[in-house]
Formats: C-alpha cells, structure tokens, sequence
C-alpha cells in the first residue's frame, strides 16, 4: 500500500498505467497541508508515474520527477493558481519545485507542478 492522507486516496495517487502508489509519505503529507490550507479539495493531473509511463507522458523521460514519488500536478488555473503558488512559494517550506503551466490550452488543462525534491540547485521554478 502507498501513502495516502486524510483527502488523497491510493488510487489518485497512483501511476494511470500500471496503478502502483509509490508516493513518499512527506510529499502526501504536505499535499494534505496545502488542500487545508486553502480550503477546498484540490484536484490531482498527475502523482506518481511509472519510469514507462513517465517517459510516454513526459519530455523527462524514464527519470523525471514525478518517478520518485515526490512530485504531483494539480489542476487549476486563475485564481486557484495564484493561491496555490501563493502558498507553495511563501508559507510552506517543503515545495522545492514549482512548475506554471498556465498559458495558451483550455483552462481545464492547466496545472502546477509542486515536488519536494531535495538537491543542490533547488528550490527552483520554470514554466511549461
């Protein structure tokens, strides 16, 4: 069984491809602190991905972020987008990786990126 919270399930949590949950408990707990913080449910695009699947879905191949268990995308644009980064970036210290995916497409496919990853070039922030 992977992590999970109080709001996240196993299953949203887990790879679209082969259903495996492989997210990291700290990554699941500060996603739980962020959708109390804010108030309202979040809903998830994408948590944990297979190396196969990450390399069909994703320019970073068979070892992007999101094949650590430390990273999730969260559906939403506008407003919402802003009070997530709001959030991420100011009041919380555990994101160290932030990705805005908000311009051109329909709203209902825009998104932020949030990981937790730990290295010597982070935190960071880029722009799909």
């Amino acid at each position: 069984m992977g992590a999970t919270s109080k709001n996240f399930s196993e299953k949203e949590l887990a790879c679209s491809c082969c259903q495996e949950n492989k997210m990291t408990q700290e990554t699941v707990d500060a996603l739980q602190e962020l959708r109390e913080s804010i108030g309202r449910p979040l809903r998830l695009s994408s948590a944990y991905r297979c190396s196969d699947y990450n390399s069909k879905v994703s320019s970073t191949g068979k070892s992007g972020p999101h094949t650590t268990g430390m990273a999730i995308d969260i559906a939403c644009s506008g407003k919402e987008a802003w009070e997530l980064l709001s959030f991420a970036m100011i009041r919380s210290k555990i994101w160290k990786g932030i990705g805005v995916s908000q311009k051109g497409k329909p709203h209902s496919s825009r998104f932020i990126h949030l990981d937790t990853i730990e290295a010597d070039n982070r935190p960071w922030i880029w722009s799909y």
